[in-house]
């Protein structure tokens, strides 16, 4: 565990970076945030998380972007668990008039329209739907020519991925972050696995950069397994 001061240093370098995808210095973060210690200090804070793994200086930036490990540590120790979200999303009661695989295509909708990701749903290892791809490659991370050609051949990958997860995935939200995605290293995944009609498995996923806002989108997740747990299962 990370001492209590180099932690809060951390978190608002994921949580600065997660909003705005600049690099995050010191200077930055006295400015924008009450840390309550010098410039001096938090570079040294910083340099001690550049040293330990979690951060690290693009080339050309004299800030801070977080690394694969430090997304890693803000989900296990830092991230809102208790994220509220706003208004009613997938208020749900349309979902009764819809048999279940265009039930399932609006839930992905509407997903993709309240976080800003991809959204992916399955149903049994058969039948499958993504949407909101052209956010991927609307996002400031994907726009080198080399990670969007990497990023076009895994979309073409989508519906195998989900049938080999479809086999393994335990249960409630799991979240796959670089090296551990199967959808590429540069992204993020939040899978959970539903059921409908009592019997028939299914998996809804959001995917995105590992920039991506981690409590409000696994808070979605939850929200939508739960309006399918009601609205797919009468």
């Amino acid at each position: 565990m990370l001492e209590i001061r180099t932690e809060l240093i951390l978190k608002l370098v994921i949580e600065d970076y997660i909003r705005t995808a600049f690099p995050v210095g010191s200077k930055y973060l006295n400015e924008h945030y009450s840390i309550g210690v010098s410039d001096a200090t938090i570079r040294n804070e910083l340099a001690l998380l550049e040293k330990e793994g979690f951060v690290r200086a693009p080339h050309t930036s004299a800030g801070r972007i977080p690394t694969e490990k430090a997304y890693i540590y803000y989900l296990q120790h830092l991230r809102n668990k208790k994220f509220v979200l706003e208004g009613s999303p997938l208020k749900g009661s349309s979902y009764r008039t819809k048999d279940t695989e265009t039930a399932l295509k609006t839930i992905a909708k509407e997903l993709v329209e309240i976080s800003g990701e991809t959204a992916i749903v399955a149903l049994n290892p058969r039948w499958s739907y993504y949407t909101g791809v052209s956010n991927l490659f609307q996002k400031p991370d994907f726009r080198d020519p080399e990670v969007m050609l990497h990023l076009s051949g895994l979309i073409d990958q989508f519906d195998e991925v989900m049938q080999q997860l479809y086999r393994n995935l335990p249960e409630g939200p799991q979240v796959f972050i670089g090296s551990g995605n199967p959808f590429g290293e540069d992204m993020a995944t939040i899978l959970v696995r539903y059921q409908v009609d009592g019997q028939t498995q299914g998996l809804l996923g959001l995917i995105g950069p590992l920039r991506m806002d981690y409590s409000k989108n696994i808070a979605l997740i939850e929200r939508a397994k739960e309006v399918i747990d009601q609205y797919l299962n009468e």
